[in-house]
């Protein structure tokens, strides 16, 4: 039990490098994902754009966590990923920041939930559920979804939680599966 315990806090340079490798890649998928919200946002889909692209917006979290299977993974690996993207010259800004602090803390809460013991289905179910309850609990209060009646906020709710859970839940273990096969992660 102590050698698992161990092994999901401590950091080797492989597993920062990884990290890193994640952080750019997802980055810069995120500069370019913003693309497919201003498209959606020009159509009469703008109340959704945002719930619809966010899956998206959430991958480099849960990749992190499944890969390298350490506590905090996540919720740096959503950070640094940001953290691309805004150096990219997000149209957000440093808000970008913020926007991926909350969102890899609603990932790593779904990782903490499995006591970090789960890095599958069940831990990536989890981190789908807590990470569109955080970001829409954000997004009540940072984009004004208080002023939506309760049909069209259970229609938003509806639409992140199918983003999420296939970007961030179903494409990340796939894309996990695919890796295993590599032996690239052993």
């Amino acid at each position: 039990m102590q050698t698992l315990q161990q092994n999901n806090t401590r950091w080797h340079l492989k597993d920062v490098i990884f990290l890193a490798i994640i952080a750019i890649f997802f980055g810069i998928i995120y500069q370019l994902w913003g693309y497919m919200y201003y498209a959606l946002a020009a159509t009469p889909l703008k109340p959704f754009a945002n719930n619809l692209t966010l899956g998206v917006w959430l991958m480099a979290g849960p990749m992190a966590g499944v890969l390298l299977k350490k506590v905090g993974a996540t919720f740096l690996g959503e950070l640094l990923a940001a953290t691309v993207e805004m150096l990219l010259f997000s149209s957000w800004g440093v808000s970008t920041l913020l926007s991926g602090s909350i969102q890899g803390l609603g990932s790593e809460l779904g990782f903490a939930i499995t006591g970090y013991k789960n890095w599958d289905k069940i831990g990536l179910a989890f981190s789908v559920l807590t990470s569109t309850i955080v970001t829409f609990g954000w997004d009540l209060f940072s984009n004004g979804y208080l002023h939506y009646q309760p049909l069209m906020l259970i229609g938003l709710f509806a639409a992140r939680l199918l983003s999420v859970g296939f970007f961030a839940g179903v494409l990340v273990y796939w894309i996990k599966r695919l890796l295993d096969q590599t032996g690239l992660m052993k």
